[in-house]
C-alpha cells in the first residue's frame, strides 16, 4: 500500500528546484504559480538564499510549486502524477495544500490563490511580534507538554517518535531553550512565525472568505487531514480543514497511525524530501521510504510507486 506525503516549511533549503527547472513541464508549471503569486519561483528556488526563502510568502508557494508538479512530471501519463498511484496522500501543514491539489481536490490555479493569501496573511501575522518554533526531541512526552505548556507555548506539531513542536514567542522560546524538559533537547527551526497557534488567527478571516468562493472535488484517493489523521472523503470539507488548520495544532502523529491501521508498506515524500522521511523511519518500523529530491530519480520513484501501490489502484492506470 503506496503513502504519498508532501512536506511543509522549514523543508526548502537554497537551490533546491534547480534540477527540476530543466523539465519544460516543471518550468511551465512554476510559471503559472508564479503568475498567481506575483513572486518569481524560479529565481527564489534556485538563486536566493536561506533567509529569503524563509518567508512564509515565499516558502509556501515554493513548497507546493516542487511538489505538486514533481509528482505531475514524474508520472505524466497519469491524470494526477504519482498521486494517481498513491493508497494514500497526506501533507505536513503547508503540504496539505499541495496533497489536496495533487488528488483533485483543488484546482492547481485555485490551490496558488489558496496558498498565495495563506502565506501572505501567515506572515503579516507573524509581524506583528517575534515568534517561531523549536523542536522538542527526546524527553517523557507528558513532561514535554507539561514544560511547553508551562513556557506559554503551544504544541503546534506532533510528530510522533520523541517530537514535538513548540511554537509561541521568542521570548517564551527563549525559556524553553534555557530551561528544557529533562533529557530532552530544543531546536530552533527555521520558520518565520508561530504557525498552528493563536499568533496565525489574523490570517484566517481571509481564508475562509476566499474558501467560500473556492469550489472543490471529492480526492481521487484516502486523503488524510492533520486535525486528527481522519480519512477525509469530502473535497468541501477538507477545504473548511485548511482553513482552520492555520491556528489548530498538526497531528502528524495520528497521521502516521492512520497509516499504519491502512496497512502502509512504502512512503514516498515529494520534494524537498527528507522531514517526513526521518519521521517515519522513526516512528513506521518495516514501512519502506522513498526520498524523492532530483528529477534523476523518477525512474527509481516511479518502480517503487508502481511496487507498492495495491492491486486496485494498479488496475486504474
Amino acid at each position: 500500500m503506496l503513502v504519498i506525503v508532501a512536506p511543509g516549511q522549514g523543508a526548502q533549503t537554497p537551490g533546491f528546484l534547480t534540477p527540476w527547472l530543466e523539465i519544460e513541464a516543471f518550468a511551465e508549471g512554476l510559471a503559472q504559480l508564479s503568475q498567481v503569486t506575483g513572486l518569481d519561483l524560479a529565481r527564489l528556488g534556485t538563486t536566493a538564499d536561506a533567509d529569503t526563502i524563509k518567508d512564509t510568502a515565499v516558502a509556501q508557494p515554493l513548497l507546493m510549486g516542487a511538489g505538486l508538479h514533481a509528482a505531475r512530471v514524474a508520472a505524466p501519463g497519469l491524470e494526477f502524477g504519482l498521486f494517481s498511484l498513491a493508497d494514500v496522500a497526506a501533507g505536513h501543514s503547508v503540504g496539505e495544500i499541495t496533497a489536496a491539489a495533487g488528488v483533485g481536490v483543488l484546482d492547481p490555479r485555485q490551490a496558488a490563490v489558496f496558498i498565495r493569501e495563506r502565506g501572505r496573511g501567515m506572515a503579516a501575522a507573524s509581524a506583528v511580534e517575534p515568534t517561531g518554533m523549536a523542536a522538542v526531541v527526546a524527553g517523557d512526552n507528558d513532561e514535554v507538554l507539561s514544560r511547553i505548556a508551562e513556557c506559554g507555548l503551544t504544541a503546534a506539531n506532533h510528530n510522533g517518535s520523541g517530537q514535538i513542536v513548540a511554537a509561541g514567542t521568542a521570548a517564551q522560546l527563549q525559556a524553553l531553550r534555557d530551561n528544557p524538559p529533562a533529557r530532552a533537547r530544543v531546536i530552533p527551526l527555521a520558520v518565520a512565525g508561530a504557525f498552528h497557534t493563536s499568533h496565525m488567527a489574523p490570517a484566517r478571516p481571509r481564508l475562509a472568505e476566499l474558501a467560500a468562493t473556492m469550489t472543490t472535488a471529492d480526492p481521487a484517493t484516502r486523503l488524510l487531514s492533520n486535525r486528527d489523521g481522519e480519512v477525509v472523503a469530502s473535497g468541501a470539507e477538507y477545504l473548511q480543514r485548511l482553513v482552520d488548520q492555520v491556528t489548530t495544532p498538526v497531528r502528524w502523529d495520528l497521521c502516521m497511525d492512520t497509516m499504519r491501521g491502512l496497512g502502509a508498506t512504502g512512503l514516498l515524500e515529494l520534494p524537498p524530501a527528507k522531514t517526513l522521511t526521518g519521521i517515519a523511519r522513526r516512528s513506521l518500523k518495516g514501512v519502506e521510504l522513498f526520498t524523492l529530491n532530483t528529477p534523476d530519480q523518477i525512474d527509481e520513484a516511479l518502480a517503487f510507486c508502481r511496487r507498492h501501490a495495491a492491486t486496485a489502484q494498479e488496475a486504474r492506470t
